[in-house]
């Protein structure tokens, strides 16, 4: 049976009484690796005349491979296993993000100052003054995550008790990457109007919205409508961070293969929110030639459309490309994917134009197979951590989110985008530039930076 490769979101740790022969730890080991597991840690806990209790984490593929490893083990003469302990639901124990307190309360005087009498004056001053707001509170660095939890990773419409991870997982990575305090808010509402109004509600005590996981076409109205109302800006990651991110990872995939943004032929499989934002901002760094690939085919002006698709037919397609996936991508030189899993077979990039760009980005299991895709194409890029260029959001969104709050701007423009983009792509130094490294990694130290000074202008 083939198999996946494994990884650290299958991680287990077995913890096993065995007999007083650290050579059994061994033939623990062998097993493991024979049954396709990747060993990554052996501690000893405890030592005895009778007996070892041996701590084993390992890496499965999936949830059944972890059982798998786990039976390998029970095999071994000598082995009892006393526990498993799942490490990706032991980080989550009692969620991963906490409140501290930048000041000092050990003194009635810390209060005093920090709470009642002083923050009296502080509220005062506020009413008066409201442009203080920013700089007297946490709004001027604080942003809300909003989600309903309606398109939760490749999870779908789970609800906004099981996005709450998620959400907890994103307002740790805005604290790691650009120092950011931000709130997961999950919203027990799928009604556009209530989560418009929620958000609007909310507002006063943030500097920017993050809107995440909210599934399209409903998310292209609220964030239209927070917008026009709010006087902070409001960012659905889920689009812009995506685009952003594929348009420094296409920059710098045409710099590898000699060619313009404003000459190729752009195909982009998905019209749902990533995919229409990937339209808008290539269509803006002035890309003349995008198809849009979706369950009706190529999307084309005045086919049978909703109203979302009908609007970006409208702007693509200048060709009146019409038919399949592999129509619309004769001849063209990049495929852009952020559909669903084995829509395009690897033998049509082979049909592409001279030298191809592949990025298959959905999650976990992308459009084609990145290592089938490599075969034909000059430059592959996907959504996973286990392949060379990885298009992943934390590049963009921690940067932006510091470029605004550190510019106290009111909303987020095309032109800033357009900046970001640029900035990702220019942290890979031209010497480093090459078909298995075309974007920075997430930890390059000078990501964030230099999109949070592009952001600034």
């Amino acid at each position: 049976m083939t198999r996946t490769a494994t990884t650290s979101s299958y991680s287990i740790t077995m913890r096993l009484y065995t007999a007083p022969d650290h050579g059994v730890v061994g033939h623990v080991a062998t097993a493991i690796s024979a049954a396709g597991g990747i060993v990554t840690a052996i501690d000893v806990a405890e030592s005895s005349h009778e007996r070892l209790v041996v701590d084993v984490s390992c890496s499965a593929a999936d949830a059944d491979h972890a059982v798998e490893l786990q039976d390998s083990v029970r095999g071994v003469d000598g082995v009892e296993i006393h526990k498993v302990s799942d490490r990706t639901f032991l980080l989550h124990l009692g969620g991963k993000i906490e409140v501290t307190s930048k000041v000092p309360l050990k003194t009635r005087d810390d209060l005093s100052l920090a709470y009642t009498p002083g923050v009296g004056r502080v509220s005062r001053a506020l009413a008066e003054n409201p442009e203080d707001v920013r700089r007297l509170t946490i709004k001027g660095n604080s942003v809300a995550v909003v989600t309903d939890g309606s398109a939760v990773l490749g999870l779908g419409n789970i609800g906004p008790g099981a996005a709450l991870p998620v959400m907890e997982g994103k307002c740790a990575l805005f604290k790691r990457f650009a120092d950011i305090d931000a709130w997961p808010i999950c919203l027990d509402s799928q009604d556009t109007d209530e989560i418009v109004r929620a958000v609007q509600l909310i507002a006063p005590g943030f500097g920017g919205i993050n809107l995440e996981d909210i599934a399209a076409p409903r998310c292209f109205e609220i964030e239209r409508r927070l917008r026009e109302t709010l006087d902070i800006p409001v960012f659905h990651d889920d689009q812009h961070g995506t685009a952003i991110v594929v348009l420094a990872a296409l920059t710098n995939a045409l710099r590898v293969v000699g060619k313009e943004l404003e000459q190729v032929r752009v195909v982009v499989a998905g019209a749902g929110a990533a995919g229409s934002a990937i339209v808008s901002l290539l269509l803006a760094a002035g890309v003349p030639d995008v198809v849009v690939w979706d369950r009706e085919g190529c999307l084309a002006a005045g086919d049978d459309l909703s109203p979302a698709k009908a609007e970006l037919a409208g702007r693509t397609n200048p060709r009146n490309v019409r038919g399949d996936l592999r129509a619309g991508l004769a001849g063209a030189d990049v495929f852009i994917g952020v559909s669903g899993p084995g829509v395009l077979k690897p033998e049509w990039i082979a049909e592409m134009a001279a030298e191809p760009v592949v990025f298959a980005l959905a999650n976990p299991d992308p459009e084609v197979d990145p290592a089938s895709a490599d075969r034909y194409a000059a430059v592959v890029a996907s959504g996973r951590s286990d392949y060379p260029n990885q298009i992943n959001n934390v590049l963009a969104f921690p940067g932006v989110f510091r470029g605004l709050l550190d510019a106290r701007a009111h909303e987020v423009t095309t032109e800033m985008m357009l900046r970001a983009a640029d900035a990702i792509a220019h942290v890979v130094r031209d010497e480093e530039l090459n078909p298995n490294f075309i974007i920075p990694s997430v930890f390059h130290p000078g990501v964030s930076e230099a999109v949070a000074s592009a952001i600034r202008g």
